[in-house]
């Protein structure tokens, strides 16, 4: 039977940076040609979203309702839709809008479209009962079912795979800096094609360490710590400027230090010797949907199983203090 709309939702809402979210009664959107009306099951709590809601990211759409790690289901489709099909479970990520035109999308390389639109910063997300999304940034989930426990792949999964991706090869030792929602999926991935993982997290988050070496790694502690073998390369996500020449100084020569989060605190002063030897320091910016492509199809032939703590909507402040101070194993998950 066909999902009944209501007309009215409920929404988390950032009115203003450095405020806390405001729950709201919104109207629900209507999808306009080529998009889709999702009735969310889901939305992933991610790293980003403080940066939106701090202001360390400029100028987000205001009001603004954040999430990027949607997972729903399709129940109204607008003019033009062939891609998915109502009743469909989708999974929505962080890029939502590429122009297909300029420079950096003809060159394959959308994720760094000079027009582009972004899930829950310039675009309404997923901390709402329905979202409105592009129909061609949105994936179908055909071999994983859309529950909570699939959310953080739409973000932490696949800017994971996609610094992963960054790496090259020949890798058989990887540093993990900052044991997060990306890093529980990334290490999942990374041992299934037989890597051997070093973590590192905050100074002391024992559970932390303990958390990343029940997942496999070869050793985890503190990231002040010197690794205790040389790194053939070391992916950072905590948004810490400082470890950037730390895990310089631990990768071995031409080893490739991959930042893959979205904001980090400035990079100290480093001697060039921390450098040389064609050691290598690169970003990641966003994804492309091929990445989304190859990265779901990966995922059920690792098995990758996530860790999520739920909240109830309403509560989404709540689950961003709690990653704020480091008080989750995994990811938090607004459950609608």
């Amino acid at each position: 039977m066909p999902t009944e709309i209501p007309l009215y939702m409920q929404a988390m809402v950032l009115e203003k940076p450095g405020e806390p979210l405001v729950l709201r009664q919104a109207k629900v959107p209507s999808p306009g040609p080529r998009q889709v009306l999702i009735k969310v099951t889901a939305c992933g709590v991610c790293r980003t979203d403080l940066h939106v809601l701090d202001g360390e990211l400029p100028k987000p759409k205001l009001p603004l309702i954040l999430g990027h790690e949607i997972v729903g289901m399709v129940v109204c489709a607008g003019e033009g839709v062939t891609l998915v099909k109502e009743g469909e479970a989708v999974g929505v990520p962080w890029l939502g809008y590429t122009c297909g035109k300029c420079k950096y999308c003809l060159q394959k390389k959308e994720n760094l479209c000079e027009n582009a639109l972004f899930t829950g910063y310039t675009l309404d997300g997923g901390y709402a009962e329905f979202t409105v999304v592009d129909e061609r940034y949105c994936f179908p989930l055909e071999t994983l079912v859309a529950t909570p426990a699939s959310a953080p792949l739409l973000c932490a999964g696949l800017i994971g795979y996609r610094s992963y991706g960054m790496i090259g090869e020949g890798v058989s030792t990887l540093g993990l800096y900052g044991f997060g929602a990306a890093a529980h999926i990334l290490i999942q991935v990374a041992l299934f094609q037989g890597l051997k993982i070093y973590a590192f997290t905050r100074d002391e988050d024992t559970a932390a360490q303990q958390f990343a070496l029940k997942l496999g790694a070869t050793w985890a502690g503190n990231s002040s710590d010197p690794a205790p073998v040389k790194l053939d390369a070391a992916i950072i996500f905590a948004p810490a400027g400082p470890l950037v020449p730390k895990a310089l100084a631990d990768v071995d020569k031409g080893g490739v230090v991959v930042c893959g989060g979205i904001h980090m605190s400035d990079i100290p002063a480093f001697p060039y010797r921390l450098l040389w030897e064609e050691r290598v320091v690169r970003s990641v910016a966003n994804l492309t949907r091929q990445d989304g492509i190859d990265f779901l199809t990966l995922a059920p032939r690792v098995g990758i199983k996530t860790e999520t703590r739920p909240y109830p909507l309403a509560q989404a402040n709540q689950a961003l203090e709690d990653l704020r101070n480091g008080k989750l194993q995994g990811a938090a998950v607004l459950v609608m």
